[in-house]
């Protein structure tokens, strides 16, 4: 006696054809996800007050070379930019007379193409919510 197993797949299995590189775990599909630190790049204003943020570039471990201006250059002593699955963060810490260790913490929106958060006061220990838009 002989047996036949026939296995039926469902008709939505069928049509899909072969997996797909994300369905594969195909990194390169991943990667272009990831946002690019470049897009950081530019002269960033204030609206409030008229601070200038100038990012000049970003390596790919995420050091900024950065520059701010309140409109005399006060000095950057950290700029980092980190990914943060599709997000980019941006941390920015200034020390120089009147800015001991103040610091902004921002994320970027790109649907508003806007650095938005925290900038904390170290001087007078307070935390304000602020934005940059891109200057053209």
């Amino acid at each position: 006696m002989v047996f036949v197993l026939c296995v039926l797949l469902p008709a939505a299995v069928w049509a899909q054809g072969p997996a797909t590189g994300a369905e594969k775990g195909d990194l390169s599909t991943v990667e272009k996800a990831k946002p690019d630190f470049g897009t950081l790049k530019g002269r960033w204003l204030r609206p409030d007050g008229g601070y200038i943020l100038s990012v000049k570039d970003v390596d790919p471990g995420g050091k900024m070379d950065a520059a701010y201006y309140n409109p005399r250059p006060i000095n950057v002593s950290k700029a980092q930019a980190t990914r943060e699955g599709a997000t980019l963060k941006v941390f920015i810490e200034l020390k120089d007379a009147g800015y001991p260790g103040s610091t902004y913490t921002l994320i970027y929106d790109p649907k508003t193409d806007r650095l938005g958060g925290v900038y904390y006061q170290a001087a007078v220990g307070h935390r304000f919510d602020v934005f940059f838009v891109r200057a053209k």
